[in-house]
C-alpha cells in the first residue's frame, strides 16, 4: 500500500475517465495500491466497474475490495448507481451502501427495487445483505424482503430472512 494525498486520489479518480484505457487502468491500479485512502474515489471506482476495458474493471474491483465505508458525500451518487444497467456497477454501489450501514438509509427504496424478480441474482442477494446492514432504518423495505425471503434462490431467501431480522421484522 502506498500513502496517497487527497489531491493525488482526486487526480487518479479523474483519470478513471480518460480516453486512453492504459491511463484508466494505471489509475485504477494506483487507487488499488492506495488502500483505504482511496475511499474518496469510491464513486468513480464504482463507475469504473462498468468500463469497457477488462483490466480497468479488475483493478477497480480490487480497489473497492480494500475500501471500507465510502465518504458521506458519495452516498447520493451510489444510490443512483444502484439502478445501473451493468450488474457489476450496481453490485459495488450496493456493497458500499451496505458498508455505510444506517448512514445509507436514504437508499432503502433503491435497494428494495433490486429485490424484484428478474434482477441479476448477485445484485438481488447483495441488496438483501445491504438492507440488513442498514438495519432498522430499512424497515420500509420489509415487504420486498418478505417476498425475497420466499425466493427459489436459497441464498437470496436466506439473506432476505436475515435482513428481516435485522430490520426488526
Amino acid at each position: 500500500m502506498t500513502d496517497s494525498s487527497p489531491a493525488e486520489i482526486h487526480d487518479l479518480a479523474r483519470q478513471l475517465t480518460a480516453a486512453d484505457p492504459a491511463v484508466r487502468r494505471a489509475a485504477a491500479e494506483r487507487l488499488c495500491r492506495s488502500g483505504p485512502a482511496a475511499a474518496a474515489a469510491a464513486l468513480p471506482l464504482v463507475r469504473a466497474c462498468g468500463d469497457a476495458d477488462e483490466g480497468v474493471r479488475e483493478q477497480a474491483v480490487a480497489a473497492l475490495e480494500e475500501l471500507g465505508a465510502p465518504p458521506s458525500e458519495a452516498l447520493a451518487g451510489l444510490i443512483e448507481a444502484v439502478a445501473a444497467a451493468d450488474p457489476l456497477v450496481a453490485y459495488w454501489a450496493i456493497t458500499l451502501l451496505g458498508r455505510s450501514g444506517e448512514a445509507a438509509a436514504a437508499g432503502v427504496t433503491a435497494l428494495a427495487r433490486q429485490l424484484a424478480p428478474g434482477t441479476d441474482p448477485a445484485v438481488a442477494q447483495r441488496a438483501a445483505w445491504a438492507l440488513g446492514r442498514i438495519g432498522s432504518a430499512a424497515r420500509a423495505a420489509a415487504g420486498a424482503l418478505r417476498e425475497a425471503a420466499s425466493s427459489s434462490d436459497p441464498r437470496l431467501a436466506r439473506l432476505a430472512q436475515e435482513a428481516l431480522s435485522a430490520v426488526g421484522e
